[in-house]
């Protein structure tokens, strides 16, 4: 093999792997199915139930709510939902008490587990849905507040859905 020979081929590889690289890649809302249902938490000592609700995916987003009663009071709730973007996948979410919505970016996404991000965001930067090995939905939030990095936890039990 001549020289030249040997610079292009050694030129065709790096520009091929290059091209892999830069490629993005596509992040299926499908893959999310795992999350659809209902999920709850209770803990009986402070009298208060948490709860989740995810639509299957379908029409390009799944839709969910969230509820927590407190002394069978509802003391706060959102609306949110999951998007298809082109080739990304987006948290949107509008708690009680706010008129605007919030957006998340995925950045990680596995068969069990996907992490959104908004650095920009004052807290949480982060909103993590982990499913465990043992059916376990372990959701987080997490990021810097006042300056210190925090997280909580709110892992919830696959439930019946109310009709």
């Amino acid at each position: 093999m001549s020289k030249t020979t040997a610079l292009l081929a050694a030129l065709l590889t790096v520009c091929c792997c290059m091209a892999a690289a830069s490629q993005v890649p596509v992040q299926q809302l499908s893959s999310l199915t795992w999350l659809a249902g209902c999920w709850g938490s209770s803990d009986a000592a402070k009298n208060m139930t948490m709860s989740e609700q995810w639509m299957r995916p379908e029409g390009g987003m799944m839709l969910g709510m969230g509820r927590t009663v407190k002394n069978s009071k509802a003391v706060d709730w959102e609306y949110i939902r999951i998007e298809q973007r082109s080739n990304e996948l987006y948290f949107v979410v509008r708690p009680r008490g706010n008129s605007e919505e919030t957006t998340f970016k995925a950045i990680k996404l596995s068969s069990r587990e996907v992490v959104f991000e908004n650095a920009e965001h004052d807290f949480p930067q982060r909103v993590i849905y982990r499913l465990t090995l043992s059916g376990v939905l372990a959701a987080r939030i997490e990021g810097v507040e006042n300056g210190k990095p925090n997280g909580i936890d709110f892992p919830m039990n696959r439930e019946s859905c109310p009709r």
